[in-house]
Protein backbone atom coordinates (compact mmCIF):
# COMPACT_ATOMS: atom_id res chain seq x y z
CA UNK A 1 0.00 0.00 0.00
CA UNK A 2 1.15 3.63 -1.43
CA UNK A 3 1.76 6.46 1.66
CA UNK A 4 -1.55 8.65 1.57
CA UNK A 5 0.28 11.76 1.42
CA UNK A 6 -0.38 13.06 -2.28
CA UNK A 7 2.49 15.47 -3.97
CA UNK A 8 2.13 18.78 -3.13
CA UNK A 9 0.25 21.30 -5.11
CA UNK A 10 1.35 24.20 -6.78
CA UNK A 11 -0.13 27.36 -7.03
CA UNK A 12 -0.35 29.44 -10.21
CA UNK A 13 -1.15 33.18 -9.48
CA UNK A 14 -2.20 34.31 -13.43
CA UNK A 15 -3.73 31.63 -16.27
CA UNK A 16 -4.64 33.57 -18.65
CA UNK A 17 -2.98 36.80 -20.31
CA UNK A 18 -6.44 37.18 -21.49
CA UNK A 19 -9.16 37.45 -19.01
CA UNK A 20 -12.09 37.37 -20.65
CA UNK A 21 -11.12 34.09 -22.61
CA UNK A 22 -13.13 31.91 -20.26
CA UNK A 23 -16.33 33.90 -20.23
CA UNK A 24 -16.21 34.00 -24.00
CA UNK A 25 -16.11 30.17 -24.22
CA UNK A 26 -18.42 29.29 -21.36
CA UNK A 27 -21.00 31.67 -23.73
CA UNK A 28 -20.06 30.42 -26.93
CA UNK A 29 -20.45 26.72 -26.19
CA UNK A 30 -23.82 26.80 -24.59
CA UNK A 31 -26.00 24.58 -23.15
CA UNK A 32 -24.52 22.36 -20.51
CA UNK A 33 -25.65 19.12 -19.55
CA UNK A 34 -25.67 18.18 -15.71
CA UNK A 35 -22.31 17.05 -14.55
CA UNK A 36 -23.93 13.27 -13.44
CA UNK A 37 -24.51 12.29 -17.63
CA UNK A 38 -20.42 11.08 -16.45
CA UNK A 39 -22.02 8.34 -14.30
CA UNK A 40 -23.95 5.44 -15.54
CA UNK A 41 -25.71 5.56 -12.42
CA UNK A 42 -26.24 6.27 -8.85
CA UNK A 43 -23.79 3.74 -7.23
CA UNK A 44 -21.02 5.16 -10.07
CA UNK A 45 -21.56 8.43 -8.42
CA UNK A 46 -21.51 6.88 -4.29
CA UNK A 47 -18.06 5.17 -5.56
CA UNK A 48 -17.00 9.06 -6.42
CA UNK A 49 -17.89 10.87 -3.77
CA UNK A 50 -18.95 8.40 -1.11
CA UNK A 51 -21.94 10.14 -0.54
CA UNK A 52 -25.03 10.74 -2.05
CA UNK A 53 -27.86 13.18 -1.37
CA UNK A 54 -31.14 12.03 -3.30
CA UNK A 55 -34.53 12.01 -3.97
CA UNK A 56 -35.78 8.18 -3.05
CA UNK A 57 -32.81 6.66 -1.69
CA UNK A 58 -29.30 5.70 -2.34
CA UNK A 59 -30.59 4.16 -5.53
CA UNK A 60 -31.81 7.17 -7.22
CA UNK A 61 -29.46 9.43 -9.00
CA UNK A 62 -29.31 13.04 -7.75
CA UNK A 63 -28.96 15.86 -10.32
CA UNK A 64 -27.09 18.81 -8.59
CA UNK A 65 -26.88 22.01 -9.80
CA UNK A 66 -23.94 21.08 -11.95
CA UNK A 67 -23.11 21.34 -15.31
CA UNK A 68 -20.38 20.72 -17.44
CA UNK A 69 -18.76 21.50 -20.95
CA UNK A 70 -16.12 19.44 -22.48
CA UNK A 71 -13.49 21.91 -24.32
CA UNK A 72 -10.52 19.66 -25.25
CA UNK A 73 -9.42 15.41 -25.21
CA UNK A 74 -5.85 15.28 -26.90
CA UNK A 75 -6.53 17.72 -29.26
CA UNK A 76 -9.57 21.33 -28.72
CA UNK A 77 -12.77 20.19 -29.24
CA UNK A 78 -14.49 23.84 -29.24
CA UNK A 79 -12.64 26.68 -30.91
CA UNK A 80 -10.54 29.28 -28.75
CA UNK A 81 -9.54 26.79 -26.02
CA UNK A 82 -5.68 26.48 -27.34
CA UNK A 83 -4.21 29.20 -24.76
CA UNK A 84 -5.55 26.73 -22.17
CA UNK A 85 -5.37 23.34 -23.43
CA UNK A 86 -1.18 24.40 -24.86
CA UNK A 87 -0.93 26.65 -21.34
CA UNK A 88 2.76 26.46 -20.51
CA UNK A 89 2.25 28.11 -17.11
CA UNK A 90 0.34 25.37 -16.37
CA UNK A 91 2.74 22.70 -18.05
CA UNK A 92 5.62 24.51 -15.34
CA UNK A 93 3.34 24.09 -12.63
CA UNK A 94 2.84 20.14 -13.93
CA UNK A 95 6.43 19.43 -14.06
CA UNK A 96 6.82 20.82 -10.27
CA UNK A 97 4.37 18.73 -9.09
CA UNK A 98 5.26 15.26 -10.07
CA UNK A 99 9.13 15.94 -10.69
CA UNK A 100 8.64 15.46 -14.46
CA UNK A 101 9.91 16.12 -17.61
CA UNK A 102 7.59 15.59 -20.66
CA UNK A 103 3.63 16.86 -20.44
CA UNK A 104 0.89 15.90 -22.39
CA UNK A 105 -2.37 18.47 -21.94
CA UNK A 106 -5.25 16.01 -22.47
CA UNK A 107 -8.57 17.65 -21.49
CA UNK A 108 -9.76 20.89 -20.52
CA UNK A 109 -13.64 21.08 -19.42
CA UNK A 110 -15.73 23.52 -17.27
CA UNK A 111 -17.95 23.21 -14.56
CA UNK A 112 -20.93 25.88 -14.15
CA UNK A 113 -21.87 25.21 -10.43
CA UNK A 114 -25.54 27.09 -9.23
CA UNK A 115 -26.19 28.09 -5.83
CA UNK A 116 -25.77 25.08 -3.67
CA UNK A 117 -24.76 24.19 -0.33
CA UNK A 118 -21.88 21.74 0.47
CA UNK A 119 -22.75 18.69 -0.52
CA UNK A 120 -19.66 17.00 -0.93
CA UNK A 121 -17.06 15.37 1.74
CA UNK A 122 -14.17 15.27 -0.69
CA UNK A 123 -13.62 13.51 -3.40
CA UNK A 124 -10.48 12.26 -5.93
CA UNK A 125 -10.64 12.45 -9.96
CA UNK A 126 -10.86 9.71 -12.10
CA UNK A 127 -7.19 7.93 -12.44
CA UNK A 128 -5.81 6.07 -15.41
CA UNK A 129 -3.85 3.13 -15.23
CA UNK A 130 -1.13 1.71 -18.63
CA UNK A 131 -3.53 -0.47 -20.45
CA UNK A 132 -6.68 0.50 -18.38
CA UNK A 133 -8.70 4.17 -18.63
CA UNK A 134 -11.71 6.03 -19.03
CA UNK A 135 -11.50 5.51 -22.89
CA UNK A 136 -12.65 1.13 -21.95
CA UNK A 137 -13.39 1.02 -18.72
CA UNK A 138 -16.21 2.66 -16.35
CA UNK A 139 -15.50 5.40 -13.53
CA UNK A 140 -16.36 2.91 -10.71
CA UNK A 141 -13.71 0.59 -11.45
CA UNK A 142 -10.68 3.17 -12.65
CA UNK A 143 -11.73 4.78 -8.97
CA UNK A 144 -11.41 1.66 -6.87
CA UNK A 145 -8.55 0.60 -8.38
CA UNK A 146 -7.10 3.83 -7.59
CA UNK A 147 -7.89 3.81 -4.19
CA UNK A 148 -7.19 -0.19 -3.85
CA UNK A 149 -3.40 1.08 -4.27
CA UNK A 150 -2.64 -2.41 -5.55
CA UNK A 151 -1.83 -0.45 -8.94
CA UNK A 152 0.46 2.72 -7.99
CA UNK A 153 3.44 1.29 -10.27
CA UNK A 154 1.06 1.19 -13.40
CA UNK A 155 -0.68 4.46 -12.44
CA UNK A 156 -0.64 7.06 -15.23
CA UNK A 157 0.60 10.54 -13.62
CA UNK A 158 -1.66 13.34 -14.66
CA UNK A 159 -1.41 16.90 -13.25
CA UNK A 160 -5.01 18.71 -13.05
CA UNK A 161 -5.07 22.06 -12.93
CA UNK A 162 -8.09 23.55 -11.33
CA UNK A 163 -8.99 27.56 -12.19
CA UNK A 164 -11.61 29.72 -10.88
CA UNK A 165 -14.06 32.25 -12.99
CA UNK A 166 -16.66 33.17 -9.98
CA UNK A 167 -16.48 36.76 -7.97
CA UNK A 168 -19.49 35.69 -6.19
CA UNK A 169 -20.61 34.48 -2.72
CA UNK A 170 -19.07 31.26 -1.14
CA UNK A 171 -17.15 28.34 -3.65
CA UNK A 172 -14.59 28.26 -2.19
CA UNK A 173 -12.00 25.19 -3.10
CA UNK A 174 -10.88 22.67 0.17
CA UNK A 175 -8.13 20.19 -0.66
CA UNK A 176 -6.06 17.35 1.95
CA UNK A 177 -2.60 18.21 0.46
CA UNK A 178 -1.01 16.78 3.77
CA UNK A 179 -3.57 13.36 3.38
CA UNK A 180 -6.96 12.92 4.35
CA UNK A 181 -6.63 12.41 7.92
CA UNK A 182 -5.04 15.40 8.14
CA UNK A 183 -6.66 18.88 8.58
CA UNK A 184 -7.26 20.59 4.82
CA UNK A 185 -6.57 23.64 3.37
CA UNK A 186 -9.27 26.24 1.70
CA UNK A 187 -8.34 28.64 -0.75
CA UNK A 188 -11.24 31.00 -2.15
CA UNK A 189 -11.93 30.80 -5.63
CA UNK A 190 -10.02 34.15 -7.71
CA UNK A 191 -10.55 34.29 -10.61
CA UNK A 192 -7.65 33.67 -13.07
CA UNK A 193 -5.81 31.93 -10.80
CA UNK A 194 -5.32 28.10 -10.06
CA UNK A 195 -3.89 24.92 -8.36
CA UNK A 196 -1.99 22.28 -9.85
CA UNK A 197 -2.35 18.89 -8.06
CA UNK A 198 -2.04 14.92 -8.00
CA UNK A 199 -6.14 15.16 -8.19
CA UNK A 200 -6.76 11.77 -9.15
CA UNK A 201 -4.97 11.09 -5.45
CA UNK A 202 -5.29 14.55 -3.42
CA UNK A 203 -8.98 14.63 -1.88
CA UNK A 204 -10.38 17.95 -2.79
CA UNK A 205 -13.88 19.46 -2.82
CA UNK A 206 -16.13 22.53 -4.25
CA UNK A 207 -17.31 24.28 -1.36
CA UNK A 208 -21.25 25.37 -1.16
CA UNK A 209 -21.53 27.93 -3.66
CA UNK A 210 -23.97 31.14 -3.49
CA UNK A 211 -25.30 33.06 0.20
CA UNK A 212 -25.26 31.05 3.68
CA UNK A 213 -28.69 29.05 3.58
CA UNK A 214 -28.32 28.25 -0.06
CA UNK A 215 -31.03 24.97 -0.49
CA UNK A 216 -30.98 22.73 -3.06
CA UNK A 217 -31.78 23.24 -6.69
CA UNK A 218 -34.48 20.36 -6.48
CA UNK A 219 -36.36 19.08 -10.27
CA UNK A 220 -33.53 18.78 -12.43
CA UNK A 221 -33.17 15.61 -14.48
CA UNK A 222 -30.60 14.36 -16.75
CA UNK A 223 -32.32 16.07 -19.58
CA UNK A 224 -32.12 19.42 -18.27
CA UNK A 225 -29.79 22.04 -19.72
CA UNK A 226 -27.92 25.18 -18.51
CA UNK A 227 -28.81 27.53 -21.40
CA UNK A 228 -27.12 31.01 -22.17
CA UNK A 229 -30.26 33.55 -23.02
CA UNK A 230 -27.93 36.55 -23.61
CA UNK A 231 -26.35 39.07 -21.86
CA UNK A 232 -26.01 38.14 -18.19
CA UNK A 233 -28.96 36.29 -17.92
CA UNK A 234 -28.90 31.85 -17.81
CA UNK A 235 -31.92 29.44 -17.51
CA UNK A 236 -31.57 25.91 -16.51
CA UNK A 237 -34.29 24.69 -18.99
CA UNK A 238 -35.74 20.07 -18.65
CA UNK A 239 -37.60 19.34 -21.91
CA UNK A 240 -38.45 22.89 -22.97
CA UNK A 241 -39.61 23.79 -19.49
CA UNK A 242 -37.86 26.67 -18.03
CA UNK A 243 -36.94 25.61 -14.38
CA UNK A 244 -35.07 28.45 -12.96
CA UNK A 245 -33.11 31.73 -13.91
CA UNK A 246 -29.95 32.93 -12.59
CA UNK A 247 -27.36 35.68 -13.64
CA UNK A 248 -24.05 35.16 -14.52
CA UNK A 249 -22.51 36.17 -11.41
CA UNK A 250 -24.23 33.51 -9.59
CA UNK A 251 -22.54 30.73 -11.67
CA UNK A 252 -19.07 29.43 -10.04
CA UNK A 253 -17.19 28.97 -13.20
CA UNK A 254 -14.23 26.38 -12.98
CA UNK A 255 -12.23 25.34 -15.84
CA UNK A 256 -10.36 21.87 -14.84
CA UNK A 257 -7.08 21.47 -17.28
CA UNK A 258 -5.32 18.00 -16.90
CA UNK A 259 -2.08 16.98 -18.35
CA UNK A 260 -0.04 13.21 -18.00
CA UNK A 261 3.47 13.60 -17.15
CA UNK A 262 6.19 11.46 -17.46
CA UNK A 263 9.36 11.66 -15.98
CA UNK A 264 11.68 11.01 -18.56
CA UNK A 265 11.69 9.83 -21.98
CA UNK A 266 11.95 6.20 -20.99
CA UNK A 267 8.32 6.48 -18.96
CA UNK A 268 6.99 7.64 -21.87
CA UNK A 269 8.18 5.01 -24.43
CA UNK A 270 7.02 2.74 -21.61
CA UNK A 271 3.81 4.32 -21.93
CA UNK A 272 3.37 4.37 -25.33
CA UNK A 273 4.96 1.17 -26.39
CA UNK A 274 2.57 -1.26 -24.13
CA UNK A 275 5.26 -3.61 -22.58
CA UNK A 276 4.23 -2.85 -19.38
CA UNK A 277 0.19 -2.76 -19.94
CA UNK A 278 -2.02 -4.44 -16.84
CA UNK A 279 -4.47 -7.23 -18.08
CA UNK A 280 -8.18 -6.27 -16.78
CA UNK A 281 -8.24 -10.33 -15.84
CA UNK A 282 -5.55 -10.11 -13.47
CA UNK A 283 -6.55 -6.54 -12.09
CA UNK A 284 -9.91 -8.63 -11.48
CA UNK A 285 -8.26 -11.43 -10.06
CA UNK A 286 -5.64 -9.02 -7.77
CA UNK A 287 -8.90 -6.95 -6.63
CA UNK A 288 -11.04 -10.01 -5.41
CA UNK A 289 -8.06 -11.96 -3.85
CA UNK A 290 -7.29 -8.62 -1.52
CA UNK A 291 -11.05 -8.71 -0.61
CA UNK A 292 -10.50 -12.87 0.46
CA UNK A 293 -7.86 -11.76 2.30
CA UNK A 294 -9.92 -9.57 3.96
CA UNK A 295 -12.49 -12.19 5.18
CA UNK A 296 -14.98 -11.32 2.12
CA UNK A 297 -15.42 -14.00 -0.15
CA UNK A 298 -16.31 -12.75 -3.35
CA UNK A 299 -17.43 -15.12 -6.77
CA UNK A 300 -16.20 -13.40 -10.22
CA UNK A 301 -19.46 -13.04 -11.70
CA UNK A 302 -20.10 -13.59 -15.74
CA UNK A 303 -20.41 -9.28 -16.48
CA UNK A 304 -18.16 -8.26 -13.18
CA UNK A 305 -18.12 -3.94 -14.89
CA UNK A 306 -21.81 -4.11 -14.37
CA UNK A 307 -22.46 -6.49 -11.93
CA UNK A 308 -24.02 -4.12 -8.90
CA UNK A 309 -22.99 -6.85 -6.29
CA UNK A 310 -19.68 -6.78 -7.33
CA UNK A 311 -19.33 -2.79 -7.28
CA UNK A 312 -20.57 -2.51 -3.70
CA UNK A 313 -18.55 -4.96 -2.48
CA UNK A 314 -15.21 -3.15 -3.80
CA UNK A 315 -16.47 -0.08 -3.29
CA UNK A 316 -17.49 -0.64 0.56
CA UNK A 317 -14.08 -2.27 1.12
CA UNK A 318 -11.50 0.28 -0.23
CA UNK A 319 -13.95 3.08 0.14
CA UNK A 320 -11.90 6.28 1.76
CA UNK A 321 -13.36 9.53 2.50
CA UNK A 322 -11.10 12.88 4.71
CA UNK A 323 -11.47 12.01 8.48
CA UNK A 324 -10.95 15.62 9.01
CA UNK A 325 -13.38 18.31 7.55
CA UNK A 326 -11.87 21.58 9.09
CA UNK A 327 -8.71 22.97 10.15
CA UNK A 328 -10.40 24.00 13.16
Amino acid sequence: MHSLIPRPPVAVDRVLDDATLVRRLVEANAPYPPVQRYFANAREQQVLSQKSEGEGGSESLFVAPIFRGDWAYDQPIVDGVEPILRSEVLAEAARKVFDGALVRPQMVYSNLTLPIPDYDVGHTDVPAFRGIDRTQYPIWFLVTMGRSGLFEPWRVLIATAVSWWYEGEGGSFTYWPDGPDAAPRTVPPTPNTALVGDNDFMFHRADGTGPAGTRFRRGMSLDSKLTWLGGDDWAVVDRERELLRVSFAEIRVSVSWKAQVFRDDAALKVYEDHSDDLDFDEVLDQLIADVAKRGLAVERPAEPLSDVGLMAVLSETYKRTPTVQSSG
